[in-house]
């Protein structure tokens, strides 16, 4: 953690806050929208992100997308389009969603276009959430769920600090045959101690 005792101080850790090693965090810009939209209505990854594989019209991610990413001060959910250092080139989105004041949990949620899985980009987005999270927005604890078939996805969350807490058992439907769902969190204290 950053000690702030001067202007400059602020200043650097509110410039680095929301970039990582290969990823930077941004405010959602409308450009963005198709492009979310059509990751999110591929139906190649739909088993990942929804419990039916029903394509939807083309845009009706749009607005969510949109909720996802409002940022409003008087709500602690908080979303952004994931962009590549290299290029600026957007390749993903991350969100915090359900948040509440008492218990300061909150869950996640991220996408990451087909093309730009497998380069270690969704890692470190999802790491510079985790330190947005714990470092500034003052959350204890950050959760998700996922089909226990999301491999890829187990890999990436456990290399950033998520433990798995437990199943719900035979929850999700495909391919004609019930799945388990993987309950995961990491905590405050869990990820200062990797972090430090």
């Amino acid at each position: 953690m950053a000690d702030l005792t001067r202007s400059s101080d602020a200043e650097s850790y509110a410039a680095a806050l929301l970039v990582g090693q290969r990823t930077r965090l941004r405010a959602l810009q409308e450009s963005d929208l198709p492009v979310l939209d059509r990751w999110w209505q591929h139906v190649d990854t739909t088993t990942l992100q929804r419990d039916a594989v029903v394509p939807q019209p083309a845009g009706s991610a749009v607005d969510q997308f949109r909720r996802w990413s409002a940022n409003d001060p008087a709500s602690p959910d908080v979303g952004f389009s994931v962009v590549d250092l290299t290029d600026e080139q957007l390749v993903g989105h991350v969100t915090l969603w359900g948040a509440t004041w008492r218990t300061r949990t909150a869950e996640l949620g991220v996408i990451i276009g087909d093309e730009h899985r497998g380069r270690g980009l969704g890692t470190d987005a999802l790491r510079v959430l985790l330190r947005l999270a714990f470092d500034d927005l003052g959350l204890h604890r950050v959760e998700l769920r996922t089909p226990a078939y999301n491999d890829a996805a187990l890999a990436a969350y456990r290399r950033v600090g998520f433990a798995e807490e437990g199943r719900r058992r035979e929850v999700t439907f495909h391919a004609g045959h019930w799945h388990d769902e993987v309950l995961m969190s990491v905590l405050d204290h869990e990820w200062a101690a990797r972090d430090s």
